[in-house]
């Protein structure tokens, strides 16, 4: 089994469940507001009352199959709005 980490502006948030669900995954957990520090060095805060500038962190537990799946759908996506993909093992306990 594998997780896959989705961290992106909240903007897209739509947009990346329907790739998500275009690609049959079997469910997924969404997290708003995530805030935290990238390569720039830079916090992301969001704007408290209209949620501009924060993140979106969805994780995804699936087979590999589906992985390619969401690849194929959410690579465009990430490349043009921002946003990082990490995909690792999980064993379920």
């Amino acid at each position: 089994m594998k997780r896959l980490d989705l961290i992106f502006s909240e903007r897209e948030l739509e947009q990346v469940l329907a790739a998500l669900e275009k690609a049959n995954a079997p469910g997924y957990t969404v997290m708003k507001h995530a805030t935290g520090r990238g390569p720039e060095r830079v916090i992301t805060e969001d704007m408290e009352f209209t949620g501009f500038g924060s993140n979106a962190h969805v994780i995804v537990f699936c087979d590999q199959e589906v992985i390619e799946k969401i690849r194929e759908n959410i690579r465009s996506i990430l490349s043009y709005y921002g946003g990082v993909a990490y995909v690792s093992e999980a064993t379920p306990l």
